[in-house]
């Protein structure tokens, strides 16, 4: 049955929901009705091949492995100038899951309001997540474990945050209600504990992130973790987050806190290209629970974007040190190396690096992986 143009028109902003609206932009396109009406789609992918280490069936040969590490569609609608939404879905290996699904009020520069299912205030490196990140192996890795172990689904959260850019758009603050007890780290959910008979606070967890740039201002909620030369950056960011009987087990109930303070670097060189240095610090705390996701953690990561293109795009080589050491005494290292280069900045990008770990009391094992990144 042949479907009216008016009626095409309502199932398409049904369907679509949140390219522009997702915080990163990507390629995607919009349909403009008039009146700031418009929906988006867009789709993001990233593929690789990785060859580790006594990863092989027989246990001793290297693993030969192709694998989809992300399959996302990002859909976007707009209401008007205040009013916008988005939907976005990921492939978890197995099926197609909801990531974000959220309304979107945006008052002012200054104040906006984002109610759903989102990724919840945390470290640069969980806001801008694998597809705006440096490059190389560590998201989510061994440092910043909110994308890793916190949430419902990769990092996202049932809530509510409030987030804007003050100070001409220097200062940017975001802080938010949501669901927790769903950090993933050993514990249970709070349905799993009421139906195992445990007593405990229905408690929110609250998030919190304030950062200052101090050259080019950074607005929006979500992060990027490199600016690929196309700015000066110079920014300080805490976050953190807290929540009451956070922690759920069948022997005790504590507290879940976390805090984290990162560094950016990124400034263009006339000529030449653009340096970048990254560094960030966190403190987890199970209240002595589950002591494998105690503990602290560091990491610190270089680059270097070449101004002049080498065929299609730009070479970036980079490298990035990772630990994080348990109350267990059970430290985790990493190290990446290798080169992006750089086609249509996040849209295109293929990824070619090795990387080295080492559990204490573990053999190391090392890797080498390619990686194709792109968005539509």
């Amino acid at each position: 049955m042949g479907l009216k143009r008016g009626s095409q028109q309502l199932l398409l902003a049904a369907a679509v929901a949140a390219a522009a609206a997702a915080g990163n932009a990507c390629a995607g396109a919009t349909i403009n009705m008039g009146d700031d009406k418009s929906v988006s789609v867009g789709f993001g992918l990233r593929e690789s091949f990785t060859s580790a280490e006594d990863a092989a069936p027989n246990g001793s040969g290297r693993s030969q492995d192709f694998n989809l590490d992300s399959g996302r569609l990002y859909f976007g609608a707009s209401l008007n100038k205040n009013i916008k939404g988005m939907f976005n879905t990921e492939w978890d290996g197995d099926k197609i899951r909801v990531l974000d699904a959220a309304g979107q009020f945006a008052i002012s520069p200054e104040l906006n309001i984002w109610a759903g299912r989102l990724l919840s205030p945390s470290d640069r490196a969980n806001m801008a997540g694998p597809y705006y990140s440096m490059g190389g192996g560590y998201w989510a890795g061994v440092a910043s474990r909110y994308g890793y172990n916190g949430g419902i689904f990769r990092g996202r959260d049932d809530g509510v945050v409030v987030w804007g850019n003050v100070a001409d758009g220097k200062l940017g603050y975001s802080f938010g209600a949501f669901e927790g007890h769903t950090f993933g780290i050993g514990t249970l959910t709070q349905s799993q504990a009421k139906a195992a008979g445990i007593k405990a606070d229905d408690s929110l967890m609250y998030a919190g992130r304030l950062q200052y740039d101090f050259w080019d201002a950074e607005p929006g909620y979500y992060g990027t973790g490199n600016y690929l030369g196309n700015a000066d950056i110079l920014s300080i960011g805490v976050a953190g987050r807290y929540q009451k009987d956070g922690i759920l087990t069948v022997a005790k109930n504590g507290k879940y806190s976390s805090y984290n303070v990162d560094f950016l670097m990124e400034k263009r060189i006339k000529g030449s290209g653009a340096v970048a240095v990254e560094a960030a610090y966190y403190d987890y705390d199970t209240d002595n629970i589950v002591l494998a996701e105690q503990g602290k953690a560091y990491s610190a990561g270089v680059s270097y974007i070449f101004e002049q293109k080498a065929g299609w795009g730009k070479l970036q080589p980079f490298a990035h040190w990772q630990k994080f050491a348990a109350d267990t005494n059970v430290d985790t290292k990493q190290i990446d190396a290798g080169v992006n280069y750089i086609i249509d900045g996040y849209n295109a990008q293929v990824s070619a690096f090795y990387s080295k770990t080492k559990v204490t009391s573990v053999a190391s094992q090392d890797k080498f992986s390619v990686t194709l990144q792109l968005q539509y």
